[in-house]
């Protein structure tokens, strides 16, 4: 679905979409599950990244492949970034399930 009007837009941030996931229409447990979900993809992202900038740190320095501890690229990196994009991403669709469940107690 293309956003072609500004119409569109301003709809679109009204009813909570996000690249066309309606995000105010989920449940609670499907929030928890897309936002733990983001984080480990975050996690999965920035560890896949720090693993190649490892590499290149590695073969630019010529230092021996041993000589340099891989677990640092998700304990150091992935990790936290993973941890906060989750901790961000659950918050945000908490909010979002609060309010849809805040507007359904005043329309009934």
């Amino acid at each position: 679905m293309s956003m072609a009007t500004q119409n569109d837009v301003a709809r679109a941030r009204q009813d909570g979409e996000l690249f066309g996931i309606p995000l105010g229409d989920l449940g609670w447990f499907q929030s928890l599950l897309m936002g733990v979900a983001t984080g480990m993809a975050a996690f999965f992202l920035t560890t896949f990244l720090a693993i190649v900038v490892l590499l290149v740190y590695i073969l630019v320095t010529g230092k021996p492949a041993g000589a340099v501890d891989f677990a640092l690229t998700y304990k150091a990196v992935g990790l936290p970034v993973g941890l906060v994009v989750m901790a961000s991403a659950l918050g945000f669709l908490g909010v979002q399930w609060a309010k849809r469940m805040a507007r359904k107690r005043r329309s009934a």
